[in-house]
């Protein structure tokens, strides 16, 4: 006797599953499972960790995803008036092998690219396109065939049936049974039993698990209200109908349909054809199309040794050495496309006039990135490490910030996209998780408590890096524990609060990050688009790191326009005595660490008199667009400012 859980949602099904994915995979072994399958609404984000989850604890990971099919194509985006019945229903979708998670990453992906209308959807024409390597579950009663089945179109339903059946082939097409003692549930099993039985379909037994266990229900529940915006107390809102929607021992699940063994034997079965491999530590580097005669490496080597010429007269020997070592080191690591990449972005940068930073991070100790512009800091000169860069002992994608004029970023990233291909290049991702405080103030709306009273608990937090959770919070305030003992919606507050907080939820797009594949994103990992049209990947950036995909950071920094013009003029003495003036008259201006400014000054810190050097001011004027001036000194830098030769004394006196 077995089981395995084959329909799950984890906290990735955003607001809506409150199933942390680590806990999913250790409950599951602790029940004696052998598998578990995750099957997030629309998506796939949390699919890595998930695998690695499952890996870790040793039960085999199932890679799936409870997909929305648009009933009258994925092109239609109007509502008949029936509702969420008319824009889309549930189905299961597991990958059975490589392949399957090709298919399944394309489909998900589609559906945010070509069918999204309130939900991401797909079409049975992408299904019969996309099908082969999918096991199909027809889902819970949000599924087309057990409404149909509700609504008394039997003739329709079973005729539904026999298409998904020919889609995806009759061993790969399976009628789902649930009961969760929801009145349509057993109504529908019954219907769903017998058109198993007479079209020959096998049948499988799921849970429709959003949480681990049932004492997670409650928390569930809050997650719900804050999703749609509800108060916990409204009566008209959504709501599941009880606390069974977790992740049940084989035994409670047994009990549900006893005369129906071989459905719970086919959750096994199913489990034992569902193998998806991930190969972390593998590198897919798009290929840099080199001049005729030249290899990658070749062509690298010898726009290394043009530029050493540039950089450095005389090349010595010891130069050459250190260019040839660094080389070596990137060779046998297969790491020279990278390089390319990198050059080739920011020489089209500079081809167009957009101002490019000198470099920053580990980067700046190679002399590979020296000699090919990507940096402008000479790593001889300063006596800087190429092994905190690249180690020859531990094999890691090199990573090579690159700062971009805010102004004109978005020429270079579709610069990219143009030069590697729309369906190869992507930005990524990036995920709010629900921090402490903003945890307890989600909870308190929902439970209709005052902002001051939330406010009120909220200050006794302390104000203390080693701060990471309420559970810290808590250990280390006697206020706050105090207030959680003698005031019982503080103590509701602080323990659902503490178990929603480091939940994700909402997503958006990473500032800097951008994909390049070697071959179509969609074969590697999902992609979707933001509410603002932009393509981003499902994965974050070290998932897509984990991947073994290029992951390139193109920083926009607001200040590097200001910097050739700063620069510029404080070259003249005129000019220079122009920017000493206005640092001095900015240094009136209220700083956030002055008295001034109503907060409480810095013990070791004073503001000064810039005095130093009129090149070094304009370097610090260029770094601020604003009127916060940030001049503030150590002791030992300038003389103090006295009070008789500042320029508003000098007014009065005139």
């Amino acid at each position: 006797m077995a089981f395995v859980h084959l329909h799950n949602h984890s906290i990735f099904s955003l607001l809506d599953g409150a199933a942390k994915i680590k806990d999913m995979a250790k409950r599951c072994k602790e029940l004696g499972m052998d598998a578990c399958a995750i099957t997030d609404h629309g998506v796939m984000y949390g699919v890595i960790d998930f695998y690695e989850a499952c890996k870790e604890v040793g039960i085999k990971p199932i890679i799936g995803c409870e997909v929305y099919v648009a009933p009258h194509g994925r092109f239609d985006k109007t509502n008949r008036g029936n509702g969420k019945r008319d824009i889309c229903n549930h189905l299961i979708l597991l990958a059975e092998n490589q392949q399957g998670y090709k298919n399944l990453c394309k489909l998900v992906s589609l559906a945010y690219l070509e069918g999204f209308y309130y939900k991401p959807r797909v079409d049975e024409e992408l299904l019969m396109q996309y099908h082969e390597g999918l096991i199909c579950l027809s889902a819970c009663i949000a599924g087309e065939l057990p409404e149909l089945l509700l609504d008394g179109r039997k003739e329709e339903a079973y005729a539904l049936a026999r298409r998904y059946s020919e889609i995806f082939g009759p061993d790969h097409y399976y009628i789902e049974l649930q009961d969760h003692a929801i009145d349509e549930e057993r109504q529908v099993m019954p219907m769903l039993q017998q058109l198993a039985a007479d079209l020959n379909l096998p049948m499988v037994v799921t849970n429709d698990a959003h949480y681990v266990s049932a004492d997670d229900a409650e928390m569930h529940d809050i997650l719900l209200c804050i999703q749609t915006g509800k108060l916990r107390e409204d009566p008209n809102r959504m709501r599941f109908a009880n606390n069974s929607f977790y992740l049940k021992s084989e035994e409670e699940m047994r009990s549900l349909f006893p005369q129906l063994p071989e459905a719970y034997e086919n959750t096994v079965k199913i489990a034992e054809r569902c193998t998806v491999e991930f190969k972390f530590g593998d590198h897919y580097f798009p290929e840099y199309k080199v001049p005729p005669g030249f290899t990658i490496s070749t062509y690298l080597r010898h726009l290394c040794e043009e530029g050493l010429k540039r950089r450095y007269d005389p090349v010595t020997p010891e130069i050459h050495d250190r260019l040839d070592y660094e080389l070596s080191v990137i060779e046998s690591q297969g790491f020279p496309g990278y390089f390319l990449l990198v050059w080739d972005m920011i020489e089209f940068a500079r081809s167009q006039g957009i101002p490019v930073g000198p470099g920053r991070g580990s980067a700046a100790g190679s002399v590979v990135a020296y000699s090919l512009g990507i940096t402008d800091i000479d790593p001889l000169k300063y006596d800087l490490l190429f092994e905190r860069f690249l180690n020859p002992e531990r094999v890691t994608p090199p990573d090579i910030d690159t700062d971009i004029s805010d102004e004109r970023r978005g020429e270079v990233v579709d610069y990219l996209f143009n030069h590697y291909g729309y369906d190869k290049v992507s930005q990524i991702i990036t995920f709010n998780f629900m921090k402490t405080k903003q945890a307890l103030q989600d909870v308190g709306r929902v439970l209709d408590m005052s902002f001051a009273e939330v406010q009120e608990i909220s200050k006794l937090i302390p104000d203390d890096p080693s701060v990471k959770s309420l559970a810290d919070a808590l250990a280390l305030s006697a206020d706050l524990r105090a207030r959680r003992d003698s005031d019982p919606r503080a103590r509701e507050l602080l323990k659902i609060a503490g178990q929603i907080e480091g939940m994700p939820r909402h997503c958006g797009k990473h500032a800097a990050g951008v994909v390049i594949a070697r071959e179509e994103l969609i074969n590697y990992m999902p992609v979707q688009k933001t509410s603002d049209g932009i393509v981003v990947t499902q994965f974050a950036k070290e998932q897509v790191e984990r991947c073994g995909l290029v992951k390139m950071d193109v920083l926009g920094l607001r200040t590097l326009p200001l910097s050739p013009t700063v620069w510029k003029i404080s070259s003249t003495p005129t000019a220079s005595r122009s920017i000493s003036t206005m640092c001095r008259w900015m240094m009136r201006i209220p700083m956030p660490c002055s008295p001034a400014a109503n907060r409480p000054a810095c013990s070791s810190w004073k503001v000064r008199v810039c005095a130093r050097s009129s090149s070094t001011c304009a370097r610090n004027a260029s770094r601020t667009s604003s009127r916060w001036w940030r001049c503030i000194a150590p002791a030992r830098w300038a003389p103090a400012w006295s009070t008789t030769s500042s320029p508003a004394n000098t007014a009065k006196k005139k």
